[in-house]
């Protein structure tokens, strides 16, 4: 009964929260662009210390809005990047981006008393001591990202599997992406305040990169990618609870394990 009272309500919110970005994770893998997300994450966590170091409490509304306001602008960028024709890879201004984020952020928390505190939660989070309140308040929101994304589906699926046919048909493919950004960052920025840039890193990617490989059809790499983040969520909230283990990166490590059985799997399977 411990486990229970202890680990309820970050059980819940990792087995209610992570599936939208479950969702992303398909489309960012499959636009090859996979540090926005990271990026992403860490300018959300960059706006959260400053208003930290303007002397809001980091679960203020400001620290919220500033977070917001920083993605909103990586989101702009990541949109004029893609747009327009490129003369260095997409990835390498995401690096820079997320570089410069992670930089600013350890200086500007230097400047704070609690400094090396605050810059640890960012990173992995304090889902150990998430409240029922921010569990259905974010997944309300989360369900509010997930009607968007299945009432404009086509023009999501089109800018991010078949772009050329997308502006052959007159789309806005700009306009489109900085939605899909901006709502991306909505997401990116709750999840940080809930659970830090490591975490939202892992669920986006490692799970499907797992159905990647073992699977080819949409349909199926969700819906186990879905699976094999629960399955990474309850091992490292198990193993966070008996081995007294930071909960956030137990996860993490407990998604990297899963996809080191899942990868010999794999070979096997494609070899067959």
């Amino acid at each position: 009964m411990e486990i229970w009272q202890v680990m309820l309500w970050p059980l819940l919110a990792s087995l209610l929260l992570p599936w939208i970005l479950v969702y992303y994770g398909l489309h960012i893998v499959q636009r090859q662009i996979i540090f926005v997300d990271l990026a992403l994450a860490q300018v959300a966590a960059l706006g959260n210390c400053l208003a930290i170091l303007l002397g809001y409490d980091a679960h203020d509304w400001q620290s919220y809005a500033c977070s917001l306001a920083f993605t909103l602008i990586g989101a702009a960028i990541f949109t004029l990047t893609r747009a327009r024709t490129q003369v260095v890879a997409q990835e390498a201004l995401i690096g820079i981006v997320y570089v410069v984020a992670a930089a600013g952020a350890i200086l500007m928390l230097s400047q704070s008393a609690s400094g090396n505190e605050e810059l640890r939660r960012s990173l992995v989070g304090e889902i150990l001591v998430v409240s029922p309140t921010e569990i259905w308040r974010t997944f309300l929101l989360y369900v509010g990202v997930g009607v968007v994304h299945y009432l404009f589906r086509r023009q999501f699926q089109l800018i991010t599997y078949e772009p050329q046919r997308a502006l052959a048909q007159g789309m806005s493919v700009a306009r489109w992406d900085f939605l899909f950004y901006a709502l991306f960052g909505l997401v990116v920025t709750t999840y940080v305040h809930l659970a830090g840039v490591l975490l939202v890193f892992s669920y986006l990617i490692t799970p499907v990169v797992c159905a990647s490989l073992l699977f080819d059809k949409p349909g199926h790499r969700a819906g186990f990618s879905w699976l094999f983040a629960t399955l990474g969520s309850v091992i490292g909230l198990y193993a966070s609870y008996r081995l007294d283990l930071p909960t956030g990166a137990a996860i993490v490590c407990a998604l990297g394990g899963v996809l080191l059985v899942v990868f010999p799997f794999a070979r096997l399977r494609r070899r067959a």
